[in-house]
């Protein structure tokens, strides 16, 4: 946004941030706050600690310390946006969909070897092995809605065996390596902590491919979409012989079987018809099939995608396809955190301040998909009246800055 566009939201931003500020421990720590998430809703090219500092009028070294080194409670500002978002969601009118919670990770290019995570390591941001680092995240869409709710650095194996190198970099001595997979399952409990329940939770093989991250889903009851890859390994109906997808659906009765068409919405452009088969399959250990394994072709392009799902029989194939192809939400979610509010213009040598840098953009994003929301006349009432439950730690009260310094 441009200056005269923030300084137009600024009575609303000003009011979405002050419940916040019970996370706070001064009023200095408080403008600092303000100043930070205030400039990343701006059109500054570089959103670091520099830039911020020019553009509030305040020394750099103040929102240097402020991400590293003053008092506050990060995670429980994480907490707070997202019981925030739970309580407008909540108000929202049904959706045949539901609310689906989206994971994915997402990755930025670093250079040196300071940055905490950083290493030569596949980057999708650039399609290829590059010096850099990657952080998981967990979106949330139902509707038009969406937002990001958390966000995680994923600590490589080669920085969990330097521990002297970790604590160089303010990593603390709990945190170890750990396979995206786990990283996205703690997103989800941190979520649920604060009273998300989704609809459904999907995501991209990169996490479907992975038998005990499907597998612990299942045993939390959570139903899930997520696409596999052609390789990914099942026993259709009551088989014993596992068998790729790929040959699953090449058996001679499920060549034979009539597909369906559904046509699903796209971000742009007319809906894309897909023509669907499903198969019930078993995984790992089950004895009977549990799952339904979907093959999606789109009509018009040939592309052929490969789906898994927990869903019961009851829920419907079109519904199904529905709720899979809403992970294309967390693709606008990305863009938008990456070029607009900054997110991967982190610069800095300490996993506290990264992590701080985190759950600032997720404060922008939240207020964003908010006004967003609004601007589409979704929602008539103002930001206000936001809950915000304190489960968080307690701080000292802090009482509201001069008005001359937001």
């Amino acid at each position: 946004m441009t200056t005269q566009q923030v300084e137009a939201i600024g009575p609303a931003f000003t009011a979405f941030l002050r419940p916040l500020g019970r996370y706070f421990d001064s009023p200095g720590t408080v403008r600092h706050f303000r100043n930070y998430t205030r400039g990343l809703l701006t059109d500054l090219p570089r959103k670091t600690a520099e830039p911020l500092a020019l553009y509030a009028g305040t020394p750099a070294r103040s929102l240097q310390q402020f991400l590293k080194a003053c008092l506050w409670d990060h995670e429980g500002l994480t907490g707070g946006i997202q019981r925030t978002l739970l309580a407008e969601v909540a108000r929202m009118p049904a959706d045949p969909v539901g609310t689906v919670g989206i994971l994915d990770e997402t990755s930025a290019l670093k250079k040196g070897t300071k940055t905490p995570g950083v290493k030569r390591q596949y980057l999708g941001c650039v399609g290829k092995v590059d010096n850099g680092i990657v952080t998981v995240h967990l979106a949330v869409a139902r509707g038009t809605f969406k937002a990001m709710l958390d966000s995680e650095l994923y600590l490589p194996q080669s920085w969990d065996d330097d521990r002297k190198r970790c604590r160089q970099a303010d990593i603390p001595d709990t945190m170890r390596y750990r396979p995206k997979w786990e990283i996205a399952l703690e997103l989800v409990g941190r979520s649920q902590q604060n009273g998300w329940r989704y609809d459904w939770l999907t995501f991209d093989e990169g996490y479907d491919s992975k038998p005990k991250f499907l597998r612990l889903l299942d045993v939390a009851n959570i139903r899930y979409v997520g696409e596999v890859p052609r390789s990914f390994f099942c026993r259709p109906g009551r088989s014993r012989a596992k068998m790729s997808v790929e040959d699953v659906f090449s058996m001679p009765g499920v060549k034979r079987k009539a597909a369906r068409s559904f046509h699903i919405g796209q971000q742009t452009g007319p809906a894309a018809v897909w023509q669907t088969k499903a198969v019930d399959v078993a995984l790992g250990d089950d004895r009977r099939p549990r799952h339904r394994l979907i093959l999606a072709r789109n009509r018009e392009t040939g592309e052929k995608k490969y789906f898994i799902t927990n869903a019961p029989p009851r829920v419907g194939l079109q519904r199904v396809m529905m709720a899979a192809f809403t992970r294309w939400n967390v693709e606008h979610v990305f863009r938008v955190a990456k070029s607009e509010v900054g997110l991967t213009h982190f610069e800095g040598r300490s996993y506290v301040s990264l992590k701080r840098h985190m759950a600032l953009c997720l404060v922008a994003m939240a207020f964003v998909s908010l006004h967003t929301l609004q601007l589409r006349g979704e929602k008539s009432t103002g930001h206000d009246g936001a809950s915000l439950p304190g489960t968080g730690p307690r701080l000292p009260t802090v009482p509201e800055p001069p008005t001359g310094n937001n």
